[in-house]
This record gives structure tokens, C-alpha cells and sequence, in this order.
């Protein structure tokens, strides 16, 4: 079987969009399953909905990587789309033809050709998601390095070149997860102008005449397929083989913080985008949303779904109890107190449903329960101490989402080992709660506590909460209740109590 390349494609009969030729106006640092399966997937729209007419070079941000493979195959790559979109299966494949080429900088051919882009009228843009370690300043860094090792040296060097070469500032699209991660490019950036001494003028340049914006990104991405027997029929089925093949969700959100007139010269509000790409002067309240219903909802249900029985998240959605439970803690508790407009926020939470029952993507619970206990500090207790500000009463379902919490990491303890808690889940198989190791032996340390005493102990632990949780009036009793309720009763019992 050929692989894939635009003369394979012709011949294998595909009828999709395909741009083979145009300008490179994105430079890219990454080219992993991510960014293709988001980033480029996004400009291949713009591409063909508003006609942008623009490819993107891709460069590796660290040695090893994708370039060979990339540039085989012309910059092609298969990209499906798979999960569930108002409760239907989705299934959609699209070869992607945004991509030109990919630039190895660590070689001396690659180097000079990434100088090269950089010097370009065409470019336009750099993207970039170099993992939460990429954006990083090491001061070991040259600028005669070629390249400099860490990426803000890299995107340094690049346009330091093309200010020399009187060439127009560029706009920066950062995409790694971490907070600001804009601001923190910029400040590595200004970091090496000061250490290799460079031009004040240069340092205007990159501060005023470029642009740079941080963003976030939801897509969750699994990246290629597994199973043999699919990719071989997925290969007949195409007429050509593809290495490169990607999968992500259905869903995509790219939020990017910067002057909302940017969304008149990026190409995605024309291309009729805006609801899932589009720049705003503030991505905090974006930010807020996605933790508080996407994440807070995985950490709202999944601790007390495992206890009564459930394993991953998809089979969750299909019992009645348990996306009840999930559903009314969304709209009634979390939605209610954010900070923007409440029919977006319930959009927002009604995909989540659907991204929860995912028919391609089996997610652990388990995996989900890592490190609950900074999890529903920084994801639920917001929601739940400002829905108690707000209306003056309990939020039922995260109250009960607490002691679930709770329930977790108590329920019939065996053993503390290197591997984590050892716990028994109520039909009989034990499981190891991993979290931090002090909240850990702190669970162990009370195994033999009362109901009454656990609960008074966890919500007086100001290392897990930054304060005392029994100063809110009613929570102490009411999470003994259900603490109670779901140790005798079962966890799904204690969720179907709050509907």
C-alpha cells in the first residue's frame, strides 16, 4: 500500500477539500498529534470556507520528531473526528492540506531554513504548543546557538532575524497549558534580549510591533489509532496507507486573549468559525468555565460512579442516576455563578455530555481520581463557596460531591503501600487512591475514625483547603449525613437522593 502524498490521494479517489499550493503564512513549533489535530485542522478550514490561502511550516521544538514522516508524505495527513454531537455517533475523516512542510532545526539544513520562513513576506503568524515545559527560560542559551536549545530561544533567534531584515512584527499564538502562557513567552523572550544584549530597538519591536497572545485550548486528542486490524482497514478503505493518521473529539474550543479586532485579521471569524475560534480581550472567564463544567463535573461524579460500580465515564451517561446527578450540579450549582452568559455556559454544558459519552474513547474513572484532593479544591469548592454566598443555602449535588469525595479515599481501608491507599470498593475488588502521599497518610491515619470525627478532621485540614470548611454553616452536619447516607445506602442512592 502507498503511503500518502497528494499523487496517492489523486489516484486513491478522495473527494474533499485539498489545497496543494499557497503561501506559508503560519510558522509552527510542534507537530504532534495536537496541533495537528487542532491547530492545522482550524487553518484547513479557513482555507477552504474563506479562502485564507495559507500553509503552515511546522518545526520540531526538540530533536527527535515527525519531520521525515511530514515531509514524505507532503505535509498530508488523515484527520478524523470521532465522538458524539447532540446524542448522534460522529464519525468524520478529512485529509488535511494545511500543512506545507516540516523543519528540523537541529540540523544545519533545517536551521537555515527556519531563518529562512522567518525572514519571509509571507509569514503571517507562529503557533506554538511545546508542552507545559517548553515555554522555559534557560539562560545556557546562545544566541549564535543553532539552534538555542529552549524554545523562547528558538522564537528569539527567529525574530531577531526578521527584524534585521526590516520585515513586519508577527502575531504569536501560544497554546501550552499553562497559566498566561502568552505573557510567559513574551517575558522568556525579553529575558534573552537583556542577556544577549541585544538592540533596544529590537526589544520595541518585539514588544510593540508583534503581537503576542495567549489562548485556550480544549480538544481532547488520542492521536493515532492502536488497533492493526483497524489501520488495515482503514488503508483499504482510503486506498493508501497513512503513519501519520490522527484522532481527536469531535469538540474544539480555541479561545485566544488578545484586542477582539484580531478577530478581523485572523481568518477563522470569516471563515464562520467564531464559535469555536475567536479572540477575546479577557480568556479568564473561558478558563473559569472550562474548569468549573468540564473538569468539575469529572471530579463532581466520578468518585462516588466508581463506588457504585462504574468504570469509565461513557457508561456513566447511560445510567439515568448518575447524569441526573451530573446535569442538575451543572445547571443548578455551577452555571448559575459564573461570570458569563448563562445560555453559552449551558451550551457549554450540555457538550459536555456529549463529550462524556464519547463511543470511541474508553475513560478510566480511575485515571480521572488522581489527585482528587487538589482537584476538587481548585475545581469544584469555587463553585461551591460562591453558590453558597450567592443563595444563602447548600449546593446539594457538590455537597454531596464532597463526601463522595471522602467516601473515596475511606472506603474500608486495607493498607498504605508505595503504590498509594489501598481501599475496598463496595462489590468487593480492592483500588489504590493515588493523591498527594501527606493526604494519603492522613486518610490512613484516621482509618478508624467515626463518620463524625473523619469529617470534622478532613474539613478542618487547611492544607487541603486553604481554610476551615466547618465555618460554612451546614456542611459539617450535612456531609455527615451523606457521608452516612453512602456508606449504608450506596453512593448511587446518595446521588438519586439529590434529584
Amino acid at each position: 500500500m502507498e503511503k500518502l502524498n497528494y499523487a496517492t490521494l489523486k489516484n486513491s479517489g478522495y473527494t474533499g477539500y485539498i489545497l496543494e499550493n499557497a503561501p506559508e503564512k503560519v510558522l509552527q513549533f510542534g507537530e504532534g498529534n495536537f496541533l495537528r489535530a487542532f491547530v492545522d485542522y482550524w487553518f484547513d478550514l479557513a482555507n477552504e470556507k474563506a479562502g485564507w490561502n495559507g500553509k503552515c511550516v511546522l518545526v520540531q521544538p526538540i530533536a527527535p520528531g515527525l519531520t521525515g514522516m511530514i515531509n514524505e508524505q507532503e505535509g498530508l495527513y488523515t484527520l478524523y473526528l470521532r465522538g458524539s454531537q447532540n446524542g448522534q455517533k460522529v464519525d468524520d475523516m478529512r485529509v488535511i492540506s494545511s500543512v506545507s512542510r516540516c523543519l528540523n532545526p537541529y540540523e544545519a539544513e533545517g536551521f537555515e531554513k527556519m531563518m529562512e520562513v522567518a525572514v519571509s513576506d509571507d509569514l503571517e503568524i507562529i503557533v506554538s504548543n511545546t508542552t507545559e515545559a517548553g515555554i522555559v527560560y534557560d539562560p545556557a542559551c546562545q544566541l549564535a546557538d543553532k539552534p538555542a536549545n529552549s524554545f523562547p530561544g528558538k522564537l528569539t533567534q527567529v525574530l531577531y532575524k526578521r527584524w534585521q531584515a526590516g520585515k513586519k512584527g508577527i502575531i504569536m499564538l501560544a497554546c501550552e497549558l499553562i497559566d498566561n502562557n502568552g505573557k510567559e513567552l513574551l517575558k522568556c523572550v525579553n529575558q534573552y534580549i537583556a542577556q544577549w544584549e541585544l538592540e533596544e530597538e529590537f526589544k520595541n519591536y518585539v514588544n510593540c510591533e508583534c503581537t503576542f497572545c495567549g489562548s485556550l485550548v480544549d480538544r481532547i486528542v488520542p492521536g493515532r489509532i492502536r488497533d492493526p486490524q483497524e489501520v488495515a482497514q482503514l488503508e483499504q478503505k482510503h486506498g493508501y496507507a497513512d503513519p501519520l493518521l490522527d484522532v481527536g473529539e469531535v469538540f474544539g474550543l480555541w479561545v485566544i486573549e488578545g484586542d477582539p479586532a484580531l478577530n478581523d485579521v485572523l481568518p477563522f471569524r470569516k471563515a464562520g468559525l467564531e464559535s469555536n475560534v475567536f479572540v477575546a480581550a479577557d480568556m479568564t472567564p473561558y478558563k473559569k468555565r472550562k474548569v468549573r463544567i468540564l473538569n468539575g463535573a469529572h471530579t463532581g461524579f466520578v468518585l462516588g460512579a466508581y463506588l457504585a460500580g462504574f468504570d469509565i465515564v461513557r457508561d456513566c451517561m447511560a445510567d439515568s442516576t448518575v447524569l441526573g446527578y451530573m446535569n442538575k450540579m451543572l445547571l443548578e450549582e455551577v452555571v448559575p455563578v459564573l461570570p458569563l452568559d448563562q445560555e453559552d455556559c449551558k451550551n457549554f454544558a450540555a457538550a459536555v455530555q456529549d463529550r462524556f459519552n464519547n463511543p470511541f474513547v474508553n475513560h478510566e474513572l480511575m485515571s480521572i481520581s488522581l489527585n482528587s484532593t487538589s482537584k476538587w479544591r481548585a475545581r469544584c469548592m469555587p463553585s461551591f463557596l460562591e453558590y453558597v454566598d450567592t443563595f444563602g443555602k447548600l449546593p446539594k449535588c457538590m455537597t454531596m460531591s464532597f463526601a463522595a469525595y471522602m467516601a473515596f479515599f475511606s472506603s474500608e481501608i486495607q493498607e498504605l503501600n508505595e503504590q498509594g491507599l489501598v481501599c475496598r470498593r463496595p462489590k468487593g475488588n480492592t483500588y489504590v487512591c493515588n493523591d498527594d502521599r501527606w493526604a494519603l497518610e492522613f486518610y490512613y491515619a484516621h482509618k478508624d475514625d467515626s463518620v463524625e470525627d473523619l469529617v470534622h478532621a478532613v474539613m478542618t485540614n487547611e492544607q487541603m483547603w486553604g481554610q476551615d470548611l466547618t465555618a460554612v454553616a451546614g456542611f459539617e452536619a450535612a456531609t455527615v449525613a451523606n457521608l452516612k447516607k453512602i456508606r449504608t445506602e450506596g453512593a448511587l442512592a446518595a446521588y438519586a437522593s439529590c434529584l
